[in-house]
């Protein structure tokens, strides 16, 4: 199953969870297995930890409903960075 790690920069990370905790029926569509993995830290970045079953409809899901939650939740799109994990190093 593919992990998909996702940072961005949030206008204020208390609004920002609140609604981000909203979506749990636009990741259940995305594939995505429980639990999400969520830190903030406090310069109000955000790093989140996807597992999503699926991994082309998750990011179609995210390239077409993506944006409109994010702006609604104040995530500033440009400093949006996403990662597949795609390697392991087993120890």
């Amino acid at each position: 199953m593919a992990k998909v790690i996702i940072t961005a920069k949030v206008e204020d990370s208390v609004k920002w969870e609140e609604g981000f905790r909203t979506h749990g029926e636009l990741f259940k569509r995305q594939t995505c297995v429980n639990p999400i993995h969520i830190s903030i830290n406090d310069e109000n970045e955000v790093a989140l930890i996807f597992e999503p079953k699926n991994l082309e409809t998750f990011m179609h899901i995210l390239e077409t409903e993506g944006p409109g939650a994010m702006a609604n939740d104040g995530v500033l799109r440009e400093t949006v960075k996403l990662f597949v994990m795609d390697k392991e190093f087993q120890i």
